[in-house]
């Protein structure tokens, strides 16, 4: 991923309005390892149900707002994320939202997906010792969990 400032996630946003875009609270971007991820992810401290995902589209930044769900999946059971395929705990993926673009969302139009809780897919793909995570397999993983965000995205953008 190419790096971003956070004048860059700041106008990168697609669903968001402006009190959302002014309470938004942004990652710590001097410590981000930019080579190892396929799109910027993170829950706001301050709104305990709010996440961003920031990913590059057409060499543009593009952004949107989550909304996670009030409840969790039942402990116990297995669950896997729609973006990076890990099968985790159902206590560790989370049902998000997200309000579509323009009028759409502005009239309450949302679509949703089980997304990794922590937003972190990009770490969660890399965290395998090597020898069962090759560099192949992450990199085969990692266009694939791009390509699953930026179609989640690419949804959130459709107005109609």
């Amino acid at each position: 991923m190419q790096p971003l400032t956070e004048t860059d996630i700041r106008g990168a946003f697609i669903n968001a309005t402006a009190d959302e875009l002014e309470q938004m609270t942004i990652p710590g971007l001097h410590e981000t390892i930019w080579n190892d991820r396929e799109y910027l992810g993170w829950r706001d401290p301050q709104a305990a149900r709010r996440g961003y995902i920031v990913l590059w589209m057409d060499d543009r930044p593009v952004g949107i707002v989550l909304r996670a769900a009030g409840g969790s999946l039942r402990p116990g059971i297995a669950a896997m994320c729609s973006f990076c395929h890990s099968p985790q705990p159902a206590t560790q993926v989370r049902l998000f939202s997200a309000a579509r673009a323009g009028d759409a969302g502005r009239n309450g139009n949302t679509i949703g997906s089980y997304i990794c809780e922590d937003l972190a897919c990009s770490i969660l793909i890399r965290v395998a010792p090597p020898h069962l995570n090759p560099p192949s397999t992450i990199a085969t993983r990692g266009q694939q969990l791009l390509e699953r965000a930026q179609n989640f995205i690419t949804d959130v953008m459709k107005t109609a």
